[in-house]
């Protein structure tokens, strides 16, 4: 009956649950037990999803354009979702290409972020940002087979955006709270990579591959907190993880430069306080 069953969504391990989580391996499990595997295990992966659980969903006969379906998805990780654009190159037609989009969306494998809304008296747009659930999956799907091409990739902003994406909402959904996640972006050019609650506040996220965040990367975050008054938001700029540098430092006047580590570790504190009691 209604009511008597308790549903989970399981993504692949988070950052706080295992250190071996990289941008390139990503954090399903058998590709952390067996890194050097990794292409294996990816190639054999997506041929399963597409056999057994694309049939299952879909009626899909030839699976060799649902292959270059998954390969454009990749390919336009973290931009905003243009459902014409997926489909004119497969031969498609939009609401097929929406149908394939919700079968991702609900096994797991793509994450969508939608704009957020606000009083601001500015017209915002309002496709979402798509986002693959995992960034090792993204890797293998793009060619991207070793950390040294990860940084030469034109993909590694892109890329660096959907770890971040994927962390929060797996902090959200692993401490029992509702998904919350969207991102900012006006006709004015105003863009903040994430906004979401924490602690009664709204927190903005800008997100940054560079290991050596400098005020001038702060900009959009300055006019978004200006907008949404400085009390009700917290401004934090999410960038590159180097051994020398400070999990935690201020980068402008009330803007904030994490790692990604130090900033989902804090997401999980209230949890960990709650059971130390």
């Amino acid at each position: 009956m209604a009511g008597r069953a308790a549903v989970f969504q399981l993504l692949p391990l988070a950052r706080e649950e295992s250190a071996q989580v990289s941008m390139l391996n990503g954090g399903f499990p058998e590709v952390l037990a067996r890194p050097a595997a990794r292409a294996l295990w990816f190639s054999s992966y997506t041929q399963t999803y597409l056999e057994r659980d694309v049939r299952t969903v879909l009626n899909v006969r030839n699976l060799s354009v649902f292959r270059r379906f998954l390969a454009l998805v990749a390919a336009r990780h973290g931009q905003l979702l243009n459902r014409t654009d997926l489909a004119a190159p497969l031969g498609l037609s939009v609401p097929a290409i929406s149908e394939w989009l919700n079968v991702l969306e609900t096994t797991g494998l793509l994450l969508m972020v939608p704009p957020y809304f606000s009083n601001l008296g500015k017209r915002l747009i309002k496709s979402p940002k798509m986002y693959l659930c995992d960034s090792g999956l993204a890797c293998y799907l793009l060619g991207i087979q070793s950390q040294s091409e990860l940084r030469r990739s034109p993909f590694l902003g892109a890329i660096t955006e959907g770890c971040v994406a994927a962390e929060l909402i797996k902090a959200q959904i692993n401490r029992g709270i509702r998904r919350e996640l969207y991102y900012f972006r006006d006709q004015q050019g105003l863009e903040v990579d994430f906004l979401f609650p924490h602690q009664g506040l709204t927190v903005l996220a800008e997100v940054k591959t560079s290991s050596t965040p400098t005020p001038s990367m702060t900009k959009s975050l300055q006019q978004l907190t200006s907008a949404f008054g400085s009390s009700a938001t917290r401004a934090v700029l999410v960038h590159g993880d180097t051994r020398s540098t400070p999990k935690m430092s201020a980068l402008a006047p009330g803007i904030e430069a994490r790692t990604l580590d130090a900033l989902v570790a804090e997401l999980y504190a209230p949890q960990v306080a709650r059971r130390s009691r």
